[in-house]
């Protein structure tokens, strides 16, 4: 391969990354319905045939972009192969990290609103992400409990459906409150609680 041609595949990686950044930030003020390919195209400086190049629907656009969140969570969950009472740390951790992108947050809660409706592009996707993340949780807690640290009575199937609600709704408490709820903080007290250890 070519440097001429290595760099034209990072260009094109590079203007792949813009477009999902500003196709993120307009689905979060927008929402997907209100947000318009061409619009995106002009913050991005291509034209609309440009962007369908990168992306041939909104569809794909709006996938990639939830796609691109979910794998940046997943990374910071996985950090250093953490499990049980770990993995439940990088839950609240989580939350830190969110606190400083409100973008995405916005991105997610309106998306997540948006596609309960059954002909929405992205149904099918959320109802997988809440399996994997309740199913994610609810191993974390099994985890803890074989660790010996999960407090007598906690069930993990439910604690992990718990605790994927409680991100979801401090996420909607947060935004709505000027970023002034302590995420983090009510997600540890909230684990804490369920524990034998410190957290």
């Amino acid at each position: 391969m070519t440097a001429e041609v290595r760099r034209g595949y990072a260009k094109g990686r590079a203007k792949r990354r813009e477009i999902l950044d500003q196709a993120m930030s307009l689905f979060g003020e927008a929402g997907y319905r209100g947000a318009s390919l061409r619009v995106i195209a002009t913050r991005c400086g291509i034209s609309h045939t440009g962007l369908l190049h990168h992306f041939p629907t909104k569809e794909a656009l709006l996938l990639a972009v939830l796609e691109h969140r979910d794998d940046v969570d997943d990374e910071w969950l996985s950090l250093g192969g953490t499990t049980g009472v770990g993995r439940l740390r990088r839950f609240a951790e989580l939350a830190v990290l969110n606190s400083s992108r409100r973008g995405i947050v916005e991105l997610f809660t309106v998306v997540s609103a948006e596609a309960t409706a059954a002909d929405h592009p992205a149904h099918g996707y959320f109802v997988r992400r809440y399996e994997n993340s309740v199913a994610g949780a609810r191993l974390a807690y099994e985890q803890a409990r074989l660790e010996g640290a999960l407090r007598p009575g906690v069930d993990p199937g439910a604690a992990g459906r718990q605790l994927i609600a409680l991100m979801d709704g401090l996420q909607v408490q947060w935004l709505l409150g000027d970023c002034a709820t302590d995420m983090a903080g009510v997600l540890r007290a909230h684990i804490e609680a369920q524990l034998t250890v410190d957290f």
